[in-house]
């Protein structure tokens, strides 16, 4: 079983989709874990509505600050944004995923982050079960 950290800036869009469709394609087999280097307040609205079209409510979930002890936590970081901000945990596999940050951003366009975030975390599900 592995444990996946995503981390992006506010944990409140990227990170917050990842955990919730990773934790939905593993099943159990893998566990997951967000933060981010500066916390929001809340969820992005926008974030919260399309994962509500998968059947995932991320209404109740309270962004958190990354500290060094969930990075050392973590098999697998994968980063999204942070840049020098993350910590670096020597041993560690780190992945960076290149998307758009959804805060205030059109409905159809964090879909489309919420689609790409879902084909990307299937590919590290199914690499991770090897």
């Amino acid at each position: 079983m592995a444990h996946v950290l995503f981390v992006c800036l506010h944990n409140a869009g990227r990170s917050q989709m990842s955990q919730a469709l990773f934790e939905r394609a593993a099943g159990g087999r893998h566990t997951a874990a967000s933060a981010g280097t500066t916390p929001g307040e809340r969820v992005h609205p926008e974030v919260v509505q399309v994962m509500d079209e998968f059947g995932i409510d991320l209404s109740d979930r309270v962004p958190r600050r990354l500290t060094t002890e969930l990075a050392q936590e973590a098999d697998v970081v994968v980063t999204m944004g942070c840049g020098d901000e993350c910590p670096y945990i020597p041993g560690k596999r780190y992945i960076d995923w290149d998307l758009e940050d959804p805060k205030g951003r059109p409905v159809e366009e964090v879909r489309a982050t919420r689609n790409e975030i879902e084909r990307r975390v299937e590919g590290l599900v199914c690499e991770l079960d090897g």
